[in-house]
């Protein structure tokens, strides 16, 4: 399935990891908001923890160029720590659906979410981002 990518971290707009994993390979990144998970401070980069009813999770929905998609798919699982079945996951690539902001058109896109282990200690001893936004900082 070759489906949009639903960031909300580092590789949004103006973060640290835009311009060296999304410069250049998209043709479309747009608002869009993820309902179903909770935003928690990571080490430097935060984790959406999915839980029922919570949300929304602020972030942007980033469409590939064709010609980009399967080498950005393989660059963003590496980045993202997320080899499918992996259970040493950090994270794991989810379909979900989101919605954009300019139209609120419900859109299937990728979302990598916290693995179990992962999402497991956040509930426990996470600190929850408040808004549901993140900002580097």
């Amino acid at each position: 399935m070759e489906l949009p990518f639903f960031v909300y971290g580092t590789l949004r707009p103006g973060g640290p990891c835009h311009a060296l994993f999304l410069r250049g390979r998209t043709r479309a990144e747009e608002p869009a908001r993820l309902t179903g998970a909770v935003l928690y401070e990571g080490p430097g980069y935060p984790y959406a923890v999915e839980e029922p009813g919570a949300g929304p999770v602020r972030g942007d929905l980033v469409t590939a160029r064709p010609e980009e998609y399967a080498g950005l798919l393989a660059a963003l699982d590496r980045l993202e720590g997320c080899t499918p079945g992996d259970p040493r996951n950090l994270y794991d690539r989810v379909a979900r659906e989101v919605t954009r902001e300019r139209d609120g058109a419900a859109v299937r896109a990728w979302v990598y979410v916290a693995a179990p282990a992962v999402a497991a200690r956040l509930r426990a001893r996470g600190t929850p981002i408040a808004g549901g936004e993140w900002r580097p900082g």
